[in-house]
């Protein structure tokens, strides 16, 4: 491929001084020598040396980078944060002139001469146009983009070998696995026919929605390098006075953007995956405004129902849901230790609950680190959605630094229906326990009898031995059984020790109080 070598030697050069850097932080003098410690500001300041060296290598490297900042097991934190900030914001003379573009596509069915542009990305420019007497949008994508992408990709798959040579095991299989993923979203971001037709179908699927606004697109004037829209003007969400002019909080715009891709990628099977400030918009009626679907992915149902398994698995601490679920995803091998695994997602659960407040990038960044010491990789599709949760996550704390993304996704969940709400949980737990408790309130009566008999005759011996409860235990059912046994008790007794009855109806409320406070504990409330 034309440029190959020039190219793989030009971006080796740009990367070494990061990857000495970090090399030499596991040992001193590259091939030998002790690990160095290094401060939080040194590491901050590479992770932004890289970002813009990722930024000056252009559209390929840029998609890479934001690729990784979804990828907490392959890059530390300090540098998932840099990275996460890559947006397609590039000079406009990377790649052709996509003026050329429009003139051999369009110069038929539009009037040239009102033609003005707006804004510049990584792998497009964005004009607008008078056509049938209004004012429409036009994405262009660069003239001889393909070419290069495709060339820098290969670079990218040339150097990946270096890297595992310095990588562990687990990183190796990450490392291979990634490479595949990030071309083929990067190829698929290229195809503007395709980013045209999702873009209609998340506007059909929001169309009964009043508060929020896709441009509908012209599919006459659309092509495979042009994307024709409708022109909607708005104000970035995060510039000042643009909620307050909407008349809207902060609060309320976070929720409604969470709750709006949420539904995106829960409800109807289709996202739009780059939910960056640059993308989101807001009007005078306080309406939110989605730009550019780009990167975006649709979803098998199987995918949706999976996906939405985990966001309930992980809402409710359910471990062994959350294990199953990862193997469903294809995250998991089926073939995993699932021991090891379950004890080490209760160790995930139980970090995440000792913190202040619980956020969806800690939750992924809990999650892959703890799981780092099994193979595992993260398809295409979870992963752009762990980019929809983090950097929508991101962009709503930006608007309100209170914003509590996992409680809003309850909600979210019992809304519509996917998790039961808590009275409803409260008495599925119940029911559960009660059918575990079953056959031992069954012998209880018989039980009992013998019990007053021993300790009439004065045969009962207790023995008291330090008790650890098992891993995992559930007390709920000890008091489900408990108060279950104590209510037994009541009934016999009520009819020749009336005393005795009412002393053991008052302990088994008193127990079932516990068992329920137990209940609501667990379930994080």
């Amino acid at each position: 491929m034309k440029g190959y070598y020039r190219r793989y030697v030009q971006v080796l050069v740009r990367f070494l001084p990061v990857a000495i850097a970090l090399l030499r932080d596991q040992r001193r003098f590259l091939l030998f020598g002790p690990p160095r410690q290094v401060s939080t500001e040194t590491h901050q300041e590479r992770a932004q040396r890289l970002t813009e060296t990722m930024l000056e290598l252009g559209p390929a490297f840029i998609k890479v980078g934001q690729v990784l900042s979804t990828r907490p097991d392959l890059v530390p934190p300090t540098y998932v944060e840099a990275l996460s900030t890559l947006q397609d914001e590039v000079p406009e003379d990377v790649g052709g002139d996509p003026l050329s573009v429009v003139e051999a596509e369009l110069g038929d069915d539009l009037d040239l001469e009102t033609l003005e542009p707006v804004a510049g990305g990584s792998l497009a420019f964005v004009y607008t146009a008078e056509y049938e007497g209004e004012r429409i949008a036009l994405k262009v994508r660069r003239p001889g983009l393909v070419e290069l992408i495709e060339r820098d990709l290969r670079v990218i798959r040339g150097l990946v070998p270096l890297l595992t040579m310095v990588a562990n095991e687990r990183q190796r299989y990450s490392l291979e696995n990634v490479a595949d993923d990030f071309e083929e979203i990067i190829l698929e971001e290229l195809d503007f026919q395709r980013e045209a037709t999702i873009m209609a179908e998340i506007g059909d699927n929001f169309e009964d929605d009043e508060r929020i606004v896709i441009p509908e697109t012209y599919p006459e004037l659309c092509s495979e390098q042009i994307v024709a829209m409708e022109y909607v003007e708005g104000e970035k969400i995060t510039d000042d006075g643009a909620l307050e002019t909407a008349g809207t909080t902060r609060n309320e715009m976070a929720t409604l953007i969470a709750r709006t891709y949420l539904k995106m990628g829960l409800v109807d099977g289709v996202f739009h995956a780059d939910p960056h400030p640059g993308n989101l918009a807001v009007n005078d009626a306080g309406q939110l405004i989605i730009y550019d679907y780009g990167m975006s992915q649709r979803l098998t149902e199987q995918e949706q129902d999976d996906i939405t398994s985990l966001y309930r698995s992980l809402v409710r601490r359910d471990v062994d849901d959350l294990l199953n679920t990862l193997i469903a995803l294809e995250v998991l091998d089926p073939a995993v230790d699932r021991v090891a695994v379950r004890r080490v997602l209760e160790m995930v659960i139980e970090n995440l609950e000792g913190r202040p407040e619980i956020t969806w990038r800690a939750i992924i960044t809990e999650l892959l680190s703890m799981l780092e010491d099994f193979p595992f990789r993260i398809p295409p599709n979870v992963m752009l959605l762990m980019r929809v949760g983090t950097v929508g996550e991101g962009v709503c704390r930006s608007l309100d630094p209170e914003f509590d993304f996992i409680a809003v996704t309850r909600s979210f969940l019992v809304d519509y229906g996917f998790i039961e709400g808590e009275l409803e949980a409260l008495f599925t737990d119940v029911r559960d326990d009660l059918r575990e408790s079953a056959p031992v309130l069954a012998r209880a009566p018989a039980r009992f009898d013998t019990v007053f008999g021993q300790l009439e005759r004065g045969e009962l011996v207790v023995r008291t031995d330090p008790l650890e409860s098992p891993s995992g235990g559930d007390p709920g059912v000890g008091y489900a059984v408990i108060a279950g046994a104590l209510v037994v008790a009541a009934a016999i007794l009520s009819g020749t020790e009336p005393i005795y009855g009412v002393v053991s109806a008052v302990a088994a409320l008193l127990v079932f109080g516990q068992y329920v406070r137990t209940r609501l504990l667990s379930r994080g409330t």
